[in-house]
């Protein structure tokens, strides 16, 4: 970035996991700002965890969502197997954390976690307080398969099946429509 400028980059087989609170809204109702920030912080920095184990890249938070990736920047051939691992492990993550919570008479924070596989662009953008992100029709769709999933369960789309299908059980669930009135073929993991 001598002159300022990132290449954008192209990746072919990339794969993107979007989580997100259910009814996040709701659970913050009774919070001050103070503790919905120290919640999400203590979460997030769980995911942050267990990406790094998995070597995939976190990207960003947007409020409750979290984004990350698999196969940038480093390329690999295994980032669908490693995204789903970490979906997996943020579910059981939050299911030992909601335990607790019950046990205290407190609600649950669940989350619901949508992956897909495709190619995208990555880059670097801003002027200011630079930000590296990824494009593409591949991340519209980890965020469709995230909106259109379950609470605790990893939704994954039928790009990512093809790779995940010889190592994890999974679930049809058919033809989805979803916004716009994108039809996409969705799996439980």
């Amino acid at each position: 970035m001598i002159k300022g400028e990132a290449r954008t980059q192209f990746y072919k087989k990339v794969t993107i996991l979007f989580t997100d609170f259910q009814g996040f809204s709701k659970l913050c109702e009774n919070l001050s700002p103070q503790q919905i920030v120290k919640e999400l912080d203590k979460y997030f920095s769980a995911f942050d965890e267990i990406c790094e184990k998995h070597y995939v890249e976190k990207i960003k938070t947007i409020g409750d969502a979290y984004m990350c990736a698999g196969g940038i920047p480093m390329r690999n051939n295994s980032n669908p197997i490693d995204v789903i691992m970490v979906g997996l492990e943020m579910i059981e993550y939050m299911k030992n954390i909601n335990r607790e919570k019950i046990e205290a008479h407190l609600p649950p924070w669940e989350i619901r976690v949508g992956v897909n596989t495709g190619s995208i662009i990555a880059g670097v953008i801003g002027k200011h307080k630079f930000a590296y992100d990824i494009w593409g029709t591949a991340v519209n769709v980890a965020n469709r398969l995230e909106t259109s999933g379950a609470v605790n369960k990893v939704n994954i789309s039928g790009n990512t099946y093809k790779y995940a299908k010889d190592f994890f059980d999974c679930t049809s669930r058919g033809k989805i429509t979803v916004k716009n009135g994108e039809v996409i073929d969705m799996f439980f993991v």
